[in-house]
């Protein structure tokens, strides 16, 4: 894929959606790291809900440790990896009260530090919470760069390199967000809905869906 194709692509991204964001709901860094933490292999539907009840009662990292791992898994336990989950998260509270006094860190090799957090959730922390360009690539996003040629890897690291470079310096902050959504809601795993794509006409997939027949 060509720059021109790559500038039209996140061009159409930006008109329909000038000020993309995050679907995890957060009022703080903290909330924010607390919620992508639990979002791996789960929806941001369900880590939302969850939040819903625990937050109101701690959204600190002193007061979610507080719970200790027992009295966090009733807030979390429907949420895939719950378990493993809770012992990261009480760990990662521990970490930010006793070495950064409860603030979350705002550079890298800090927040990777933390139990529970990989590059990805690194870079959606950088990105979304500090406003640093970051583009976390996850199995959404690696999709979408793939199949439709802006940043094709063999895996994550490869992608979020390409597109570091590929994606026009103008469009890098809010990259991430607009290819998250598209692979969520139009450019899905299994059937893509070319036919009601943005971008169709300069996506480099061979294989786009065709529209269903409409219903008699």
């Amino acid at each position: 894929m060509n720059n021109l194709k790559r500038h039209e692509i996140f061009s159409r991204f930006q008109r329909a959606n000038p000020h993309p964001t995050t679907e995890l709901e957060y009022t703080t860094p903290f909330e924010l790291l607390i919620a992508v933490i639990l979002s791996a292999q789960a929806t941001d539907v369900s880590v939302n809900k969850a939040m819903r009840k625990l937050f109101p009662v701690a959204n600190t990292p002193a007061q979610i440790h507080a719970l200790g791992v027992e009295g966090l898994i009733p807030y979390i336990q429907t949420i895939g990896l719950y378990r493993t989950k809770a012992r990261n998260v009480i760990e990662t509270c521990r970490m930010l009260v006793e070495l950064h006094g409860g603030d979350v860190p705002r550079n890298r090799e800090a927040l990777e530090a933390l139990p529970g957090v990989g590059r990805k959730t690194a870079n959606v922390i950088l990105n979304t919470a500090f406003g640093e360009i970051a583009i976390a690539v996850d199995t959404h996003i690696f999709r979408v760069s793939n199949r439709t040629g802006i940043a094709p890897g063999k895996n994550v690291d490869e992608v979020e390199k390409k597109l570091m470079k590929f994606v026009p310096p103008e469009f890098r902050m809010d990259a991430h967000h607009w290819l998250i959504l598209h692979g969520r809601y139009t450019c899905m795993a299994r059937n893509p809905q070319c036919w009601n794509c943005m971008i169709a006409d300069l996506c480099e997939y061979k294989m786009k869906t065709p529209r269903p027949d409409k219903a008699v």
